[in-house]
């Protein structure tokens, strides 16, 4: 957590009585992110670890493949200047082309909010062929989950100041940390922690995405993209995210909270 990320504000609390206080509030901003020069979505996110939400949302939705393919990623604009922070590019390496022609899944330009991903993807059906079922199911134990959600709990420092933003957190198959982070969004969390993973070279050694919340159809396929076979979500999953799950053979955790919770898949 750093102080980019805060913001205060003059409130009123009002019960039997009204005290004029403050309230800290999580910042969310519009972040435009760019892949060689073209604007190709804008996300509503918390600002922090920008490169590593890049990253991870063009691995995701399949412009990249390789950190061999990424060169410089850097924010556009003048130091000091309001819009400075709010967009981001990503290079390509000398000698790399990327792949232009995945991004026909997403419509560019387009505005992402920190409640839901994409908008104007095209078929659900494609999305599932894209992401290559795992051989069988992952099995969790009790104590493996009931640690996740321990870790998750205690990488929320953001949340604990403002209540306002979500977790997410990775997890190697022994049990190590990969990494845990937090946004207003929930995509967002996952890219920048798909992003991590990306840049560190781990991408299928991940087993276990832990998500502060609902779990969507698109957590599941961020999940599957980076080869991650289990996702246990805090809140209910939806619909979608269980079929899919289903699908590519994933294990689905939801409404994990202490020593219960409910398997939907696996």
């Amino acid at each position: 957590m750093n102080q980019e990320q805060l913001k205060r504000f003059p409130i009123v609390k009002v019960g039997e009585t009204r005290i004029s206080t403050e309230d800290v509030l999580a910042v969310e901003e519009p972040l435009e992110m760019r892949l060689a020069g073209e604007t190709i979505a804008t996300t509503m996110r918390t600002p922090g670890n920008d490169h590593l939400l890049a990253k991870g949302f063009f691995f995701s939705e399949g412009f990249i493949h390789e950190l061999s393919q990424v060169g410089r990623v850097y924010h556009c604009g003048r130091l000091g200047t309001p819009e400075y922070g709010n967009v981001i590019e990503v290079l390509p390496a000398p000698g790399q082309l990327l792949d232009f022609e995945e991004p026909d899944r997403v419509k560019r330009g387009t505005l992402i909010s920190s409640a839901c991903g994409v908008c104007g993807r095209t078929q659900i059906d494609d999305l599932i062929e894209r992401c290559q079922p795992f051989q069988e199911f992952q099995t969790l134990e009790g104590n493996q989950i009931t640690r996740c959600l321990q870790v998750l709990t205690q990488n929320q420092s953001l949340f604990e100041r403002t209540g306002g933003v979500h977790a997410v957190a990775a997890f190697e198959k022994g049990g190590a940390l990969v990494g845990c982070f937090e946004d207003v969004g929930r995509h967002n969390a996952t890219d920048k922690v798909v992003g991590k993973m990306f840049e560190e070279g781990v991408i299928g050694k991940v087993s276990v995405l832990v998500v502060s919340g609902r779990v969507s159809f698109e957590i599941i396929q961020k999940a599957a993209m980076a080869r991650i076979s289990s996702v246990i979500g805090i809140s209910a999953p939806t619909s979608l995210a269980v079929d899919l799950a289903q699908a590519l053979k994933m294990t689905l955790v939801g409404f994990a909270r202490g020593n219960r919770w409910n398997q939907y898949t696996g």
